[in-house]
Order: structure tokens, then sequence, then C-alpha cells
């Protein structure tokens, strides 16, 4: 079950890889639908079905080194499982490895964005996603999917800039001016490219990119835990991602909130591809052309 089929133990072992897939496996705090704690396993499968060859970098990522690791398994409560996440994504990012962690439901990212944080100085994120997730708590607890940008911004103090967001409670809207965050409003980018320079010159010189699926519409990824109407595109999206690591150093990522549905994997596919294309542009400027001449421009890599 590795990330993209690797068979190839040269390019698939902990010691040679450059990039680590980090499944996730955890749905504690689920409000609505269910299906996240799955949703690491079924991209990953889906993934093995890709062509690891990307024709708009005219490369394949993979061939840096691409290792899957073990699944991580639910925990309860919620903060044993943030505090054990910790843990793990300390020894990983202390590895000097490319962290890519796969959840689960979005939750998860806190700790190891707040892994990420400790080790690079100057850290912002970059959060596509349909929700602010800035409640202090939700359900009775602040480690709730719903919580996990509050832990980032309040908590941590690391500046954000929020992409797709179309839903959002009267608490969140009372503090946004209060908060180190900017907000690019669903309604006002969906369908346009000329506000993706923009959201990119908000960040820092280092970025942690953390990607909810259901930033997209739900008319390509209805498989998550609240598909709200109105979302980015395909390629809003990964135009969004090209522009961020071509001008700042992407040091690591995630991907969450995809919930397995049995017999339907066209969204599995389409988080997997969205996960190798991120891969393909952070690491633009490392990879071989298979066509042409290598890209000199790309800043990215942890």
């Amino acid at each position: 079950m590795n990330f993209g089929g690797i068979e190839d133990a040269a390019l698939s072992s902990f010691e040679s890889a450059r990039i680590l897939v980090w499944p996730i496996s955890y749905e504690g705090t689920v409000s609505y639908g269910g299906g996240t704690g799955e949703g690491a396993r079924a991209i990953v499968d889906a993934s093995r079905n890709m062509e690891l060859y990307d024709e708009e970098t005219d490369a394949e990522v993979y061939r840096l080194g691409l290792h899957t690791l073990e699944v991580t398994p639910p925990a309860a409560p919620p903060e044993a499982m943030m505090r054990g996440l910790l843990e793990q994504a300390r020894r990983l990012v202390a590895t000097g490895k490319f962290v890519c962690m796969i959840g689960g439901e979005h939750s998860v990212s806190a700790p190891v964005i707040q892994a990420h944080a400790e080790r690079y100085e100057n850290l912002s994120v970059l959060q596509i996603d349909a929700h602010a997730d800035l409640r202090d708590t939700y359900d009775g607890t602040p480690h709730s999917h719903a919580s996990i940008m509050a832990r980032v911004v309040r908590d941590l103090k690391i500046p954000a800039v929020q992409v797709g967001i179309r839903s959002i409670s009267s608490e969140e809207a009372r503090v946004i001016d209060e908060i180190p965050t900017r907000i690019f409003w669903a309604k006002d980018i969906v369908g346009r490219t000329d506000w993706w320079e923009e959201a990119v010159g908000g960040l820092t010189e280092n970025v942690y990119l953390t990607i909810d699926i259901d930033g997209l519409d739900p008319s390509l990824v209805a498989q998550t835990g609240t598909p709200e109407p109105g979302g980015l595109g395909w390629y809003e999206t990964v135009g969004l991602i090209r522009t961020l690591a071509r001008s700042r150093r992407v040091v690591g990522m995630d991907l969450n909130e995809y919930a397995y549905v049995e017999g339907q994997t066209a969204s599995a596919f389409l988080c997997a591809k969205l996960i190798y294309k991120s891969l393909s542009y952070i690491f633009e400027s490392e990879t071989e052309r298979v066509r042409g001449a290598r890209r000199q421009t790309s800043r990215a890599g942890a």
C-alpha cells in the first residue's frame, strides 16, 4: 500500500525517501457526515492507479523517494490523540524529510503544524477550506475539526491565509478582525484567477499548506463531511498551489476530510491526484525533466 503504487524499494524506503506520506485514521470529533477515519487508506489505495508522470512539470516527483508510513490509528479522548500526533510529528519533522500528512478529520492538522512551527522560523499557513474553523471550542472540545485554525492562529500565533471560505459562524465572524488571518471568500474568487498572487503575497517565506477537501466544490468532491456548495474548481485550486510553490518555501502539507464511501472512488482519486500534483509543484526545481530542461525558479522543499 505505497502511495502511488511504487514497487521499487530504492524509491520507497524510509531511508532513501525525500518525502514521507503519513496516513492518519481519525474522526473523533465529526459533527455531520462520517467516513473520514477511512479516508487516508482510501486515498492511498486510489493513488496506486495514477500516472506518476506529471505533464505540467514534465517530471516524476516520486523519483526523489517517496515513503508511505503505517497508518496512525485513532485514540481517545481527543486530547490523547493530539498529544500522540504531536510527538510523532516532531520525530518525523526532525528527520529533515518533507512530511505530507493525509487525514482523517481536519483536527489532526493542528499538532502537525505545531511541529513544523517549532522547526521552521517565520512560518505561515495557507488553508484551502469551505469553513473558517476558528471556533475556540466545538461540541465541548478545543480539539474539534471546527477549531483547528483557532489552535493555529490564536494559540500558536501563526499567521494564515484562508481560501475558499463560504461557511462561518457568528462567533467566528466576531473575531476575524482580531486574529492574524486573511480570508479570501469563495463568493469573491470562484471562477477567477487574478487573486492567486495576492493570496500568496500575504504569506511568509516558509509556508505550511493544509487542504480540507471540502474547499473544492461538492460537484467535484461529494464525499466529505460537510459538502458546502459554491466551492473552488480544480484549476483554480492547482493554480493557487502552483503560484505558492513557485514563490514560497513549502515546508509541509496535508489533505484532510475525504469521507470514504464504499464503491465510490472518484473523490478519493481526485484527492490522491491533488496531493501528487502539489508535490510535483513543491519539488519542481529538484526533479529531472522527462522531455525538457529543469525549471530553476521553484523554491520549495523542506
